[in-house]
């Protein structure tokens, strides 16, 4: 696949010699896993658990780039400066940032270590956007891989992270210790309790347009996100597909006929019962 270049992307840099702690006690990523050269996911979640802003986490010599959707990044920003008060750190956001992405090792670039877990190499590069604009493929790859992200597949301040399979790319730490919202996804975690999932749909025909509802005898189960062709991403309630698919009833997108699959990479299975997906 040709390099690629996003469009309407943007970077908080968080400098400083607190950057770090600042940060721990704030996002869902685990900073002192955060390796050189590798792209996390992350997120800041608002105190009832859900995602209000998402982002990849990388390193940036001593300080910590948060790279987000262009759309998201005045609110971000102004959402870390309130939890600055005066501590000696530095905030700063270009927006738009240049930010390509290679399907090989590259130097300087960091590997996306969500399309790690799915098995693919993606490597993101700062401060560079050559490459082709057209991002069919790269989309094309992320909906293989089940990989979901604001705005196309899931609104801000809708989803919990468990939703959006956070708990199983290295987005959610269960170990740091506290952050904003963590009490609420640590006793999702520890209960068992997410029943929506991110799945992968297929169907032998063209999908509908984002935003349309899934259906199992016209109750709507989930509704399709990013659609590219006869696949598409969706957030569906799993214990409602697992029943429609162990009694064999169709699962309809509008009036397309469609198969439901939870990442591979996930371990995780729909239940045949009213509960929740196990790994």
């Amino acid at each position: 696949m040709q390099p690629t270049a996003l469009p309407d992307r943007a970077i908080v840099t968080v400098s400083g010699q607190d950057a770090q702690d600042f940060l721990q006690a704030l996002i869902t990523t685990d900073l002192g896993q955060l390796e050189e050269g590798e792209a996390k996911p992350g997120a800041l979640l608002t105190p009832q658990g859900k995602i209000l802003f998402d982002f990849l986490v990388t390193r940036d010599g001593e300080a910590i780039r948060l790279e987000a959707g262009a759309d998201q990044a005045d609110g971000l920003l102004k959402r870390l400066t309130m939890y600055k008060l005066r501590l000696p750190i530095t905030l700063t956001v270009t927006s738009p940032a240049a930010v390509s992405i290679r399907f090989e090792e590259t130097p300087g670039g960091y590997r996306d270590s969500r399309f790690a877990e799915a098995g693919h190499a993606v490597y993101r590069i700062y401060g560079e956007d050559t490459g082709t604009t057209a991002t069919d493929e790269y989309e094309r790859l992320r909906v293989a891989s089940g990989i979901a992200v604001a705005g196309s597949d899931y609104a801000l301040q809708d989803a919990f992270p468990h939703d959006v399979l956070m708990d199983k790319n290295g987005a959610l730490s269960f170990k740091k210790g506290c952050y904003v919202g963590q009490e609420v996804v640590s006793r999702m975690q520890h209960r068992g309790t997410a029943r929506k999932r991110i799945v992968i749909v297929t169907a032998d025909a063209a999908l509908p347009a984002t935003g349309t509802p899934l259906t199992v005898k016209d109750r709507p189960i989930g509704t399709l996100g990013t659609v590219i062709g006869r696949s598409a991403l969706a957030i569906v309630r799993i214990d409602k597909a697992g029943q429609a698919m162990a009694s064999g009833e169709a699962i309809l997108a509008g009036d397309v006929s469609v198969t439901l699959a939870l990442p591979a990479w996930t371990g995780l299975e729909f239940p045949a019962e009213a509960d929740e997906a196990s790994a």
